[in-house]
């Protein structure tokens, strides 16, 4: 569902990648850390206040905490463009017999706290999307074995796709939501298989594909939001930073 993250020449930090309509914009939002990068320089004209190794963001900016540039994208349909991007590095292994559900929310909640922590006085909007067949978390596919057996799994069958979605305020208030909609696949014969592992499409998506794009023509119906789907329920991220008061006059 959602595009990989990459690097650039500052080493650790990590750069945006590869969607043309949000390459420019996507990189003029990321956040550089300073002790990662030389002299601590906010790329892009980012309102920073980098005089010490202290960290001031200005009053009731947007942190998008996702390496996501479909999710700026998203965002960018309902006029909400964040200030500043700075994804979350954390350990995305369920743990032992967590469902999917909670799994999702628990991932966006532990992003939300750890981008929030370094940009006291903002917004912190993160999310988490899952793929699920029963009770089975589908890895967000590595290599084509495991993008091979997602799609034998979603192949003629209902999934769900869950999405957490996390936001913590500027005054430390925080509020989450687990948005859920079901995707049935066509039956799919080896050659749309085949054609589909070959585009690499698949490369770093959630269950193997992205709706987006050439995966469109696999989902026979869809019940619940498609934005979930593509990495981001804007219904829900709206109603969020709505009711904390995101762009309130």
């Amino acid at each position: 569902m959602l595009a990989q993250r990459g690097h650039n020449a500052c080493g650790a930090c990590r750069s945006s990648v590869y969607l043309c309509s949000s390459v420019a914009i996507y990189r003029s939002l990321w956040f550089h850390p300073p002790s990662q990068c030389g002299e601590g320089r906010a790329q892009g004209g980012n309102p920073f206040s980098l005089g010490s190794s202290d960290l001031t963001v200005t009053s009731f900016s947007l942190v998008l905490a996702s390496a996501s540039p479909r999710r700026l994208d998203l965002l960018a349909q309902i006029g909400v463009v964040p200030d500043h991007v700075d994804p979350a590095d954390v350990d995305e292994t369920p743990l032992p017999r967590e469902l999917p559900g909670p799994h999702a929310l628990r991932l966006a909640e532990a992003k939300a706290k750890s981008v929030a922590e370094r940009h006291p006085g903002a917004f912190v909007l993160a999310a988490d999307t899952v793929v699920a067949c029963g009770r089975r978390i589908l890895p967000k596919a590595e290599d084509v074995g495991q993008a091979k057996f997602c799609l034998g799994l979603l192949s003629g069958r209902r999934h769900r796709v869950l999405g957490g979605i996390c936001l913590v305020a500027p005054d430390g208030r925080l509020v989450k939501r687990l948005v859920t909609t079901t995707v049935t696949f066509k039956s799919l014969d080896h050659v749309e298989r085949d054609a589909y592992l070959a585009s690499g499409e698949w490369q770093g998506k959630a269950g193997g594909y992205a709706i987006q794009g050439r995966a469109a023509i696999f989902v026979r119906q869809l019940a619940g939001s498609y934005s979930n789907v593509v990495g981001l329920g804007l219904h829900e991220a709206y109603g969020l930073l709505h009711g904390l008061g995101y762009g309130a006059d």
